[in-house]
Protein backbone atom coordinates (compact mmCIF):
# COMPACT_ATOMS: atom_id res chain seq x y z
CA UNK A 1 0.00 0.00 0.00
CA UNK A 2 1.25 3.48 -0.88
CA UNK A 3 2.06 5.69 2.11
CA UNK A 4 -0.05 8.83 2.29
CA UNK A 5 1.71 12.14 2.72
CA UNK A 6 4.89 10.96 1.01
CA UNK A 7 6.56 11.28 -2.39
CA UNK A 8 6.76 8.17 -4.56
CA UNK A 9 8.56 7.35 -7.80
CA UNK A 10 6.10 5.57 -10.04
CA UNK A 11 5.72 4.27 -13.59
CA UNK A 12 3.01 5.51 -15.96
CA UNK A 13 1.07 2.30 -16.55
CA UNK A 14 -1.93 3.33 -18.64
CA UNK A 15 -3.77 6.37 -19.97
CA UNK A 16 -7.52 6.44 -19.24
CA UNK A 17 -10.23 9.11 -19.34
CA UNK A 18 -9.84 10.33 -15.70
CA UNK A 19 -6.06 10.56 -16.03
CA UNK A 20 -3.03 8.30 -15.74
CA UNK A 21 -2.81 5.16 -13.68
CA UNK A 22 0.58 4.77 -12.05
CA UNK A 23 2.22 1.70 -10.54
CA UNK A 24 5.22 1.08 -8.33
CA UNK A 25 7.60 -1.87 -8.06
CA UNK A 26 5.16 -3.67 -5.77
CA UNK A 27 2.31 -3.20 -8.28
CA UNK A 28 0.50 -0.68 -6.09
CA UNK A 29 -1.64 1.59 -8.25
CA UNK A 30 -2.85 5.16 -7.91
CA UNK A 31 -4.62 7.61 -10.20
CA UNK A 32 -2.93 10.82 -11.34
CA UNK A 33 -5.77 13.13 -12.54
CA UNK A 34 -5.38 14.30 -16.10
CA UNK A 35 -4.77 17.93 -15.16
CA UNK A 36 -1.51 16.88 -13.48
CA UNK A 37 -0.26 14.73 -16.37
CA UNK A 38 3.26 15.84 -17.41
CA UNK A 39 3.67 17.26 -20.90
CA UNK A 40 4.95 14.84 -23.50
CA UNK A 41 4.57 11.80 -21.24
CA UNK A 42 4.88 8.25 -22.53
CA UNK A 43 3.80 4.96 -21.02
CA UNK A 44 6.49 3.41 -18.81
CA UNK A 45 7.96 6.85 -17.98
CA UNK A 46 8.97 7.22 -14.33
CA UNK A 47 7.66 10.28 -12.48
CA UNK A 48 7.65 11.47 -8.88
CA UNK A 49 4.27 12.15 -7.30
CA UNK A 50 2.82 13.02 -3.91
CA UNK A 51 0.03 10.76 -2.63
CA UNK A 52 -2.87 11.86 -0.42
CA UNK A 53 -6.64 11.36 -0.09
CA UNK A 54 -8.96 13.27 -2.42
CA UNK A 55 -12.32 14.78 -1.42
CA UNK A 56 -13.92 11.34 -1.61
CA UNK A 57 -11.26 9.85 0.68
CA UNK A 58 -9.58 7.90 -2.13
CA UNK A 59 -5.79 7.77 -2.59
CA UNK A 60 -4.79 10.08 -5.42
CA UNK A 61 -1.50 11.35 -6.83
CA UNK A 62 -0.39 14.84 -7.77
CA UNK A 63 2.71 16.38 -9.31
CA UNK A 64 2.18 19.51 -7.22
CA UNK A 65 4.63 20.09 -4.38
CA UNK A 66 2.79 20.60 -1.07
CA UNK A 67 4.26 22.89 1.56
CA UNK A 68 4.44 20.03 4.05
CA UNK A 69 4.71 16.26 4.04
CA UNK A 70 3.93 13.60 6.63
CA UNK A 71 5.76 14.04 9.94
CA UNK A 72 6.97 17.49 8.89
CA UNK A 73 6.39 21.11 9.89
CA UNK A 74 5.32 24.16 7.90
CA UNK A 75 4.00 27.67 8.47
CA UNK A 76 0.51 27.63 6.93
CA UNK A 77 -2.41 30.01 6.48
CA UNK A 78 -5.82 29.22 7.93
CA UNK A 79 -8.33 29.56 5.09
CA UNK A 80 -11.64 28.54 6.66
CA UNK A 81 -13.35 27.41 9.85
CA UNK A 82 -15.99 24.77 10.53
CA UNK A 83 -17.87 23.55 13.58
CA UNK A 84 -15.24 20.87 14.21
CA UNK A 85 -11.98 22.55 13.23
CA UNK A 86 -10.09 24.62 10.70
CA UNK A 87 -8.59 24.18 7.25
CA UNK A 88 -5.13 25.39 6.25
CA UNK A 89 -3.62 25.85 2.81
CA UNK A 90 -0.86 23.31 2.23
CA UNK A 91 -0.51 23.85 -1.52
CA UNK A 92 -2.97 21.22 -2.78
CA UNK A 93 -6.57 21.40 -4.03
CA UNK A 94 -7.88 19.68 -0.92
CA UNK A 95 -6.94 21.68 2.17
CA UNK A 96 -5.46 20.20 5.35
CA UNK A 97 -7.82 19.75 8.30
CA UNK A 98 -6.78 20.79 11.82
CA UNK A 99 -9.33 19.59 14.42
CA UNK A 100 -10.12 21.86 17.37
CA UNK A 101 -8.48 19.27 19.64
CA UNK A 102 -5.19 19.80 17.75
CA UNK A 103 -5.15 23.59 18.13
CA UNK A 104 -3.08 25.30 20.84
CA UNK A 105 -5.43 28.27 20.62
CA UNK A 106 -8.47 28.62 18.34
CA UNK A 107 -7.36 29.33 14.78
CA UNK A 108 -8.66 32.36 12.92
CA UNK A 109 -9.18 32.67 9.20
CA UNK A 110 -6.35 34.60 7.53
CA UNK A 111 -3.84 33.98 10.32
CA UNK A 112 -0.72 31.85 9.92
CA UNK A 113 0.28 28.94 12.17
CA UNK A 114 3.15 26.54 12.53
CA UNK A 115 1.62 23.12 11.83
CA UNK A 116 2.80 19.53 12.11
CA UNK A 117 1.19 16.97 9.78
CA UNK A 118 0.75 13.31 10.67
CA UNK A 119 -1.31 10.30 9.64
CA UNK A 120 -4.19 9.66 12.04
CA UNK A 121 -4.11 5.87 12.39
CA UNK A 122 -7.72 5.73 13.53
CA UNK A 123 -9.15 7.47 10.45
CA UNK A 124 -6.23 6.90 8.03
CA UNK A 125 -6.35 10.61 7.18
CA UNK A 126 -3.63 13.22 7.07
CA UNK A 127 -4.34 15.86 9.71
CA UNK A 128 -2.57 18.91 11.05
CA UNK A 129 -1.75 20.03 14.58
CA UNK A 130 -0.51 23.32 15.96
CA UNK A 131 0.39 21.49 19.20
CA UNK A 132 3.76 20.78 17.64
CA UNK A 133 5.74 20.42 20.88
CA UNK A 134 4.19 16.99 21.47
CA UNK A 135 5.93 15.79 18.30
CA UNK A 136 9.38 16.93 19.44
CA UNK A 137 11.63 14.96 21.78
CA UNK A 138 14.85 15.87 23.58
CA UNK A 139 15.09 12.56 25.45
CA UNK A 140 17.75 11.26 23.08
CA UNK A 141 19.50 14.25 21.54
CA UNK A 142 21.03 13.47 18.15
CA UNK A 143 23.16 16.64 17.81
CA UNK A 144 26.32 17.89 19.49
CA UNK A 145 28.34 21.08 19.90
CA UNK A 146 29.35 22.81 16.63
CA UNK A 147 26.95 20.72 14.50
CA UNK A 148 25.30 22.61 11.66
CA UNK A 149 21.54 22.03 11.84
CA UNK A 150 18.29 22.99 10.14
CA UNK A 151 16.07 25.33 12.15
CA UNK A 152 12.45 26.43 12.07
CA UNK A 153 11.53 29.43 14.23
CA UNK A 154 8.53 28.26 16.28
CA UNK A 155 7.84 31.17 18.65
CA UNK A 156 9.41 33.90 20.77
CA UNK A 157 9.61 34.41 24.52
CA UNK A 158 11.45 36.68 26.93
CA UNK A 159 14.42 34.31 26.62
CA UNK A 160 14.75 34.49 22.85
CA UNK A 161 13.65 32.52 19.78
CA UNK A 162 12.44 28.98 20.29
CA UNK A 163 13.34 26.70 17.40
CA UNK A 164 12.73 23.25 16.01
CA UNK A 165 16.07 21.54 15.41
CA UNK A 166 16.28 19.12 12.47
CA UNK A 167 12.50 18.63 12.80
CA UNK A 168 13.20 16.48 15.90
CA UNK A 169 14.22 18.56 18.92
CA UNK A 170 13.38 21.78 20.73
CA UNK A 171 16.08 24.42 20.99
CA UNK A 172 16.58 28.05 21.98
CA UNK A 173 18.44 30.95 20.41
CA UNK A 174 19.12 33.31 23.31
CA UNK A 175 17.99 36.87 22.62
CA UNK A 176 21.45 38.37 23.19
CA UNK A 177 22.82 36.30 20.28
CA UNK A 178 20.21 37.38 17.72
CA UNK A 179 21.50 40.07 15.37
CA UNK A 180 19.19 39.68 12.40
CA UNK A 181 15.49 39.90 11.64
CA UNK A 182 13.89 36.49 12.13
CA UNK A 183 10.23 35.57 12.22
CA UNK A 184 8.02 32.64 13.16
CA UNK A 185 8.06 30.06 10.38
CA UNK A 186 11.49 31.04 9.04
CA UNK A 187 13.68 28.13 7.96
CA UNK A 188 17.39 28.78 8.29
CA UNK A 189 20.67 27.08 9.17
CA UNK A 190 22.00 27.18 12.72
CA UNK A 191 24.78 25.82 14.89
CA UNK A 192 24.69 23.95 18.17
CA UNK A 193 26.29 25.98 20.94
CA UNK A 194 25.82 23.32 23.61
CA UNK A 195 23.60 20.51 24.81
CA UNK A 196 22.89 20.98 28.52
CA UNK A 197 22.79 18.19 31.09
CA UNK A 198 18.99 18.49 31.16
CA UNK A 199 18.98 17.92 27.35
CA UNK A 200 18.04 21.52 26.54
CA UNK A 201 19.76 22.71 23.37
CA UNK A 202 21.31 26.17 22.93
CA UNK A 203 21.54 27.26 19.30
CA UNK A 204 23.37 30.01 17.42
CA UNK A 205 22.66 31.53 14.03
CA UNK A 206 26.39 31.75 13.31
CA UNK A 207 29.18 29.27 13.99
CA UNK A 208 30.93 29.85 17.27
CA UNK A 209 34.55 30.57 18.01
CA UNK A 210 37.37 29.53 15.71
CA UNK A 211 34.98 28.11 13.12
CA UNK A 212 33.70 31.59 12.29
CA UNK A 213 36.76 33.80 12.69
CA UNK A 214 38.32 33.11 9.32
CA UNK A 215 35.25 33.69 7.11
CA UNK A 216 34.29 36.83 9.04
CA UNK A 217 37.84 38.16 8.82
CA UNK A 218 37.83 37.60 5.07
CA UNK A 219 34.43 39.25 4.76
CA UNK A 220 35.58 42.36 6.67
CA UNK A 221 38.81 42.48 4.63
CA UNK A 222 36.76 42.38 1.41
CA UNK A 223 34.48 45.15 2.70
CA UNK A 224 37.50 47.31 3.49
CA UNK A 225 38.86 46.84 -0.03
CA UNK A 226 35.46 47.67 -1.53
CA UNK A 227 35.29 50.90 0.51
CA UNK A 228 38.66 52.43 -0.30
CA UNK A 229 40.57 50.68 2.46
CA UNK A 230 38.84 52.10 5.54
CA UNK A 231 35.58 51.94 7.47
CA UNK A 232 34.34 54.07 10.41
CA UNK A 233 33.84 51.03 12.65
CA UNK A 234 36.21 49.70 15.31
CA UNK A 235 36.25 47.66 18.50
CA UNK A 236 34.68 50.51 20.51
CA UNK A 237 31.69 50.84 18.14
CA UNK A 238 28.25 49.86 19.42
CA UNK A 239 26.90 46.35 18.73
CA UNK A 240 24.08 47.94 16.72
CA UNK A 241 26.47 49.84 14.42
CA UNK A 242 28.60 46.73 13.92
CA UNK A 243 25.58 44.62 13.08
CA UNK A 244 24.27 47.30 10.68
CA UNK A 245 27.58 47.28 8.79
CA UNK A 246 28.47 43.60 8.83
CA UNK A 247 25.46 41.62 10.06
CA UNK A 248 27.48 39.93 12.84
CA UNK A 249 27.75 40.31 16.60
CA UNK A 250 30.31 42.58 18.25
CA UNK A 251 32.01 39.53 19.76
CA UNK A 252 32.55 37.94 16.35
CA UNK A 253 33.60 41.30 14.88
CA UNK A 254 36.28 41.77 17.54
CA UNK A 255 37.60 38.26 16.95
CA UNK A 256 37.71 38.86 13.21
CA UNK A 257 39.53 42.21 13.34
CA UNK A 258 41.81 40.75 15.98
CA UNK A 259 42.82 38.07 13.50
CA UNK A 260 43.36 40.69 10.79
CA UNK A 261 45.38 42.90 13.16
CA UNK A 262 47.53 39.99 14.30
CA UNK A 263 48.21 39.20 10.65
CA UNK A 264 49.13 42.88 10.10
CA UNK A 265 46.40 43.32 7.54
CA UNK A 266 44.70 46.25 9.27
CA UNK A 267 45.30 49.16 11.61
CA UNK A 268 42.80 50.10 14.33
CA UNK A 269 42.45 53.83 14.95
CA UNK A 270 40.08 56.15 16.80
CA UNK A 271 38.31 56.74 13.48
CA UNK A 272 37.84 53.09 12.56
CA UNK A 273 39.74 50.30 10.85
CA UNK A 274 41.88 50.58 7.71
CA UNK A 275 44.04 48.36 5.59
CA UNK A 276 47.76 48.59 6.22
CA UNK A 277 48.32 48.41 2.47
CA UNK A 278 45.47 50.11 0.67
CA UNK A 279 47.03 49.37 -2.70
CA UNK A 280 47.02 45.61 -2.16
Amino acid sequence: MLELGEYHKMIIDRDVSPGLYLRDEEENEVLLPGKYAPEGFALEDEIEVFVYLDNEERPVATTLKPYIKKNGFAYLECTSLTKIGAFVDWGLDKELFVPFSNQVTPMHEGNWYLVYMYLDERTNRLVGSSKFNKFLDNTEVTVQKHDEVDLIISHFSEHGAHVIVNERHQGLIHKDTIFEDIRVGDRLPGYIKRVREDKKIDVLLQPEGYKSIEPNAQFIYDELKANGGSLPIHDKSSPEDINAYFGISKKLFKKAIGALYKDRQIKITDQGIELTNKDA
